[in-house]
């Protein structure tokens, strides 16, 4: 046992998990208490549901979420200042070594230092905002330090937090731009693609979008074909999201219904958290990231609103000329001229007390960023980085002034402040109306559409300006009743601009069309049962031609006979649904390694700069489908289609024979691979795996299902999944009674109950109702906390 770890952390995890059980039990905060507070106008009472959510009762906004931070931070607080340290690359300091090239990373970008200039522009309202929110949670930090309160996270690291300021909010607004935002990684890859390939062949690994899709503002006259002509959109391999929302001329109620599930990482915590807020103007319900105040998604009195990603191109990679003078400083070539180079040294201290410089070079366009790639590019030429996220903006002013409006017009005004990152925002009034905008600040280039990395020497491939708001993709009340988006394109006809073409697969947003013109009127039990759907448009396709497939083998022509039939619905339970994740995988496998060599398998999902290319493999092999004598198919020995397919689905079946336990007699199922793990940050530490990251859970579909849970498609083993951590379900003609659901919980206290008592009505498709009139708040009470003042804050009336 000595010399396995594996051993000794499965031996004293029993011992040990019990202990610090209790120790996380004993630093969970109060429910039914009182506290005198500073910085308080007047009491504030905070009503807690049984599910754990916290409904503030307010007499002004300032009071509300300043009261908003003291509950963020009683539930989420080591949370939050581990996404602080994050943006701020500052995790080294209290986790050591393994977290420095993540701190090297976010050092180069700068992202922290964006922030704070953000924090020094934003107008008075927001300001005051702000503050009291940081406020409410210092009030926190302060109380938990006096009381041995902290997460057992900071005891397990031997840290105390620092005060919150509002740079550390709008830096984890800045930190979700970046991660939603990221196609420098898809430009990059296009780069090496070309470069290994050449421009002919590695255009043909593009799926046309023309060709292929439909999109968002496709609206056509009565008749149409929807599936055809309304969106025929893409889905993700990971980050993305779905929402659609429909006029109550198609609705059982008569008024507008919207639904919204946004994908992020699924975690321990949750990334979100669920809140109502009531405090002078302000009543809104819905979700905010611990570290944000105010509503994020969700509604208020008058609207209701849910956001996926985009996925415009707001980021270009430039490959620079760089040379140091002979002082040692760095110079970068532009048009004909050496120019002096910005550089920066950033000390990066290290748990333990040593500590490492990182030196950054910025250019014109900005820093150089090939420490995002190094390890697995090592020989990438200098490339500098411009990108949206690493500039100031203001879109919590947008969130600000989308809590408060009153209709559509309005949330779409409100919007215009709305800079990054971009967003399909759908919303709906109680006056019937629907709507759809794309806000978010996008590029106008002054040549090409920076679609791989552009020569950043000849200064012809700059950003000349932003494409104006009145010229960003929206939508009103549109003849067909509905508006549907899953990270798809926005038109297939030519917009004024170029917005972007590193979109999501087809699958989520065409599956969603179909469901929702299946039906003549829909309605909210309609819209959880589309929130569940795990049915593949992908798997329905492949699973035709291996249907067809001629099979010498018994074994073989057993499931070419079952897929003749198969739905492509990927339930945890289906052997099927497994055969085909396998079979996809490595049919994809044997193309791209024949054709790209090592390269395939990093297109494919292994390695940092895979990013939306991972999806567009299996978008690109759907339709290569078509083509059954495709020289792609040859992998060297004149192989076709259907060859290729044999291979892989003979695989397939060898993998999962061999994968079973020899006492197994049941084939294995899509569920027996594809299990979800909520990863807790120290989770990954076998001794405090139990306690911290709950899992591992059988679970259906994949990124193309409107359920949709996404792993990397290079590596069918990981439990790290994407998701959506909460759905959102509203009616406008009932906005007391929406509905809602988070995964894995609403504490980030591994000894609460609500740590992780959302997991199961997740995975059943449960939801639990969003309560918002405050009868139907006492009448579920949990516990009831009252905030009372000891003074007014300075400059208070």
């Amino acid at each position: 046992m000595k010399n396995n770890p594996t051993q000794l952390a499965s031996f004293l995890a029993p011992i040990l998990k019990p202990l610090l059980w209790l120790m996380s039990r004993g630093r969970l905060p109060q429910t039914h208490s009182s506290q005198e507070i500073k910085g308080l106008q007047k009491p504030v009472e905070i009503l807690w549901d049984r599910w754990h959510v916290p409904h503030i009762y307010a007499h002004s906004v300032t009071d509300a979420v300043f009261a908003q931070g003291f509950v963020h931070a009683q539930e989420r607080l080591w949370q939050m200042d581990f996404n602080r340290r994050v943006i701020a690359g500052r995790l080294a300091e209290v986790l050591g070594e393994p977290a420095l090239g993540t701190d090297r990373a976010m050092r180069t970008l700068g992202m922290r230092r964006v922030a704070e200039e953000e924090a020094r522009l934003v107008g008075e309202n927001l300001n005051q905002t702000l503050q009291a929110y940081s406020a409410g949670v210092n009030a926190w930090i302060e109380t938990a330090i006096q009381k041995r309160k902290l997460p057992l996270e900071f005891s397990l690291l031997a840290y105390q937090p620092e005060p919150w300021t509002p740079a550390d909010t709008l830096g984890y607004v800045k930190l979700m731009d970046w991660i939603l935002e990221g196609n420098w990684a898809s430009e990059f890859m296009r780069g090496q693609i070309v470069q290994r390939l050449g421009p002919e062949k590695a255009a043909a690994l593009e799926v046309q979008a023309e060709k292929t899709w439909a999109a968002i503002l496709d609206v056509a006259p009565a008749g149409f074909d929807p599936t055809r002509d309304f969106l025929g959109p893409q889905a993700g391999d990971g980050l993305g999201s779905n929402n659609w929302v429909v006029h109550g001329a198609r609705t059982r109620s008569g008024m507008p219904l919207l639904a919204n599930d946004m994908h992020l990482h699924l975690t321990a915590p949750a990334i979100w958290f669920e809140n109502h807020l009531v405090g002078g103007e302000l009543e809104a319900a819905g979700i905010t990231f611990p570290g944000t105040p105010l509503i994020i998604g969700g509604h208020n009195r008058h609207i209701a609103w849910g956001f996926t990603d985009a996925l415009t191109d707001v980021q270009d990679l430039y490959e620079e000329h760089l040379r140091q003078n002979p002082t040692g400083g760095w110079e970068y070539e532009y048009k004909g001229e050496w120019l002096p180079a910005q550089t920066r040294g950033e000390e990066i201290r290290i748990k333990g007390g040593k500590s490492v410089t990182e030196e950054v070079i910025i250019t014109c366009h900005g820093p150089i960023v090939n420490v995002l790639f190094k390890e697995a590019f090592p020989d990438a030429p200098p490339l500098a980085l411009r990108s949206t996220a690493l500039e100031p903006e203001t879109t919590f002013q947008a969130i600000y002034e989308l809590n408060f409006a009153r209709n559509c017009a309005e949330a779409h005004e409100a919007l215009r402040s709305f800079t990054g990152p971009a967003q399909n925002v759908v919303y709906a009034d109680t006056q019937g109306n629907i709507g759809y905008t794309l806000p978010g600040k996008t590029p106008i280039r002054a040549q090409g559409k920076g679609l791989a990395p552009a020569p950043g020497w000849d200064g012809e491939h700059e950003w000349i300006g932003y494409v104006p708001f009145e010229h960003l993709p929206r939508l009103e009340n549109p003849p067909c009743g509905f508006i549907a988006t899953a990270n798809n394109p926005h038109s297939r006809q030519e917009l004024p601009y170029f917005i972007g073409d590193d979109y999501c697969r087809a699958d989520r947003a065409t599956r969603i069309v179909e469901l929702l013109t299946a039906q003549e009127k829909v309605d909210i039990p309609y819209f959880k049962q589309m929130h569940f759907d795990q049915v593949s448009v992908s798997a329905r396709k492949l699973a035709a031609c291996l249907g067809a497939l001629e099979a010498p083998d018994e074994d073989l022509q057993a499931i070419v006979q079952q897929m003749k039939t198969w739905d492509g619905n990927l339930a945890a339970d289906s052997y099927l649904a497994a055969v085909y994740q396998v079979t996809i995988r490595r049919s994809i496998y044997l193309i791209l390694t024949a054709h790209l060599g090592d390269l395939g398998i990093q297109v494919q999902g292994k390695g940092p700069a895979s990013g939306m290319w991972s999806d567009r493999a299996i978008e690109w092999f759907i339709h290569l489908l078509a083509e059954p004598a495709s020289p792609w198919f040859d992998l060297g020995n004149g192989e076709q289609r259907d060859d290729v397919l044999r291979l892989a689905l003979r695989q397939a079946l060898d993998f999962l024979q061999q994968a079973k336990t020899p006492s197994a007699n049941a084939s294995l199922t899509w569920g027996d691979l594809h299990r979800l793990t909520f990863e807790h940050i120290l989770g990954s530490q076998a001794l405090l795996k139990s306690l911290f990251s709950p899992g591992a859970f059988p679970i259906g579909g994949d990124a193309s299902t409107i359920w949709a849970a996404g792993t990397s498609n290079h590596d069918l083993a990981t439990e790290h999944m994407v998701g959506p951590a909460f759905r959102f379900i509203a009616d406008l003609g009932d906005l007391d009674h929406c509905w809602g659901v988070l995964a894995p919980g609403q504490s980030g206290h591994p000894a609460s109950p609500h740590y992780r008592d959302g997991i199961q009505p997740w995975l059943k498709g449960d939801y639990h109702p969003m309560l918002f009139r405050r009868d139907e708040v006492e009448a579920n009470l949990e516990g009831r906390f009252e905030l009372k003042g000891k003074d007014k804050p300075p400059g208070a009336a």
